[in-house]
């Protein structure tokens, strides 16, 4: 029986980063936002956006994530109703996913919102991967070049590293990413042996 592994963290903590060394190890990895951004493109969901939010999210008939970033970020039941039309679709997705890997001994579901979204359940084991909140909002600021104050609004609606710890298995601390690498490392042989 395949092993399910959740690796979750806040925005900016670099999980993506660790999803990357894990896939470099030839474990198969599932990055729950490109699956959201495959299927933030089918004609259907696009269809369920317009009727929801209204034409104002799209530019020249196509998708503006950025505008539609606005509108859910800055209220969190426009955030809701955005993720009951993606959640089940990624879930979908993932398990179609799984049944490509089923001989892999353990896989690892990449997730923002792993808890959020309620598929932590589905999980053997979580990993959280951990960064001080201004290192987050650096990281993110460069790689989306954006502003602080947009990275705070989305830290804001997303678990904090208290509520994700609790819920967790395993930590890491993801400041020195050699350091990261090896205590990655580390949690992986322990759960290839349970």
């Amino acid at each position: 029986m395949t092993k399910i592994i959740g690796l979750t963290g806040g925005i900016g903590s670099g999980k993506t980063s660790i999803a990357k060394h894990i896939q470099s190890l030839g474990i198969p990895v599932y990055i729950s936002d490109d699956a959201s951004k495959k299927i933030l493109a089918l004609p259907q969901t696009l269809q369920a956006i317009k009727q929801l939010f209204g034409p104002a999210v799209f530019e020249n008939e196509k998708l503006s994530r950025e505008k539609l970033a606005k509108i859910v970020f800055n209220n969190s039941e426009n955030l809701e109703k955005l993720n009951q039309i993606i959640h089940p679709a990624v879930k979908l997705d993932f398990q179609s996913w799984l049944t490509q890997h089923n001989k892999a001994p353990l896989v690892v579901k990449e997730a923002a919102i792993l808890f959020e979204s309620g598929s932590y359940k589905d999980c053997d084991a979580i990993i959280t991967v951990l960064a001080p909140e201004d290192i987050r909002i650096q990281r993110v600021m460069e790689r989306d070049k954006t502003d602080a104050q947009s990275v705070v609004k989305r830290i804001n609606n997303q678990w904090t590293d208290a509520m994700r710890i609790a819920k967790s298995d395993y930590v890491i601390e993801n400041t020195d990413f050699d350091k990261a690498v090896v205590k990655t490392d580390e949690i992986l042989k322990k759960l290839m042996n349970q």
